[in-house]
């Protein structure tokens, strides 16, 4: 709930401090945000969310594939990493499924704040755990958090604001980036012509945490999944290739496919401490 975590969060106009009251999220120089039916607040300024934003499709496919347990031990594995946190982060929290697993694993007063950009996927994380805020924000934008707050900040497959992200955790607090490897879903890339992982995307993200972090540790996960045609549209669609495929040719070419069939899931789990 947004009570939980109303002490960690900024105003996005003025940077104050901002409390809750009935149905407002408000600072003391004035500025008012409305809370949504949902439970969430929309700390975003400006007319429109950007272009990259989730749209409720994409949101509905990723609800339907993880909550169908495909993802799993990625979800055990991030829980694990976030067992001793009681301030927890989630920077493109989707629809908070990774951070709702944190919080089951950390200790039973630990909260978590959901970010994301998109309002249909922060309509889901302000449901997916009692002790999770929801906050419509962009991470490429200064984050409405206050400095050194979060325990642990999670990042799956999600952008980094490597700056914003070093300021927003506590000293010793640690950053858990989750990535896709080289053989993420297939055979379904080659079969469905989606998008494949780019060659250079461990050493942008190297380049891109460089300058504020320090490599912690590194782990590498492979899902062996069975999935039937219905999943193979729901993880289709949840993922970037979404917004690059057309719906009747996938649906042909989905249509082709064994039933169920075979897919590997690969992920690769890197932990990193902020630059003293």
């Amino acid at each position: 709930m947004l009570a939980d975590v109303i002490d960690l969060l900024l105003c996005p106009v003025c940077g104050g401090r901002l409390t809750l009251v009935p149905g407002t999220v408000r600072c003391d120089a004035g500025h008012g945000f409305d809370v949504a039916r949902q439970g969430y607040v929309s700390l975003l300024t400006g007319s429109a969310a950007p272009g990259t934003a989730d749209t409720a499709a994409m949101v509905a496919a990723r609800a339907d594939f993880l909550d169908g347990g495909h993802f799993a031990p990625l979800a055990d594995a991030v829980a694990a990493a976030c067992e001793a946190a009681e301030v927890a982060v989630d920077a493109g929290a989707g629809t908070g499924h990774y951070l709702s697993r944190a919080l089951d694993a950390a200790a039973s007063g630990a909260v978590g704040l959901a970010l994301d950009v998109s309002k249909h996927a922060i309509r889901r994380a302000a449901r997916a755990h009692p002790r999770i805020g929801a906050v419509v924000a962009d991470v490429w934008r200064p984050l409405p958090v206050r400095d050194a707050c979060a325990d642990v900040l999670l990042n799956v497959f999600a952008p980094r604001n490597a700056a914003e992200f070093a300021r927003i955790l506590k000293p010793g607090g640690r950053l858990l980036v989750v990535t896709p490897a080289a053989g993420h879903l297939r055979p379904l890339v080659d079969r469905l012509g989606l998008l494949s992982v780019d060659a250079e995307k461990e050493r942008r993200l190297r380049e891109t945490l460089a300058g504020r972090f320090t490599p912690a540790g590194q782990a590498d996960l492979e899902i062996p999944l069975t999935l039937g045609h219905a999943a193979v549209e729901a993880v289709v669609g949840m993922g970037p290739s979404a917004w690059h495929t057309d719906g009747e040719a996938l649906a042909k070419k989905i249509g082709e496919l064994p039933d169920p069939v075979e897919v590997t899931a690969s992920f690769r789990l890197s932990t990193w401490m902020v630059r003293k």
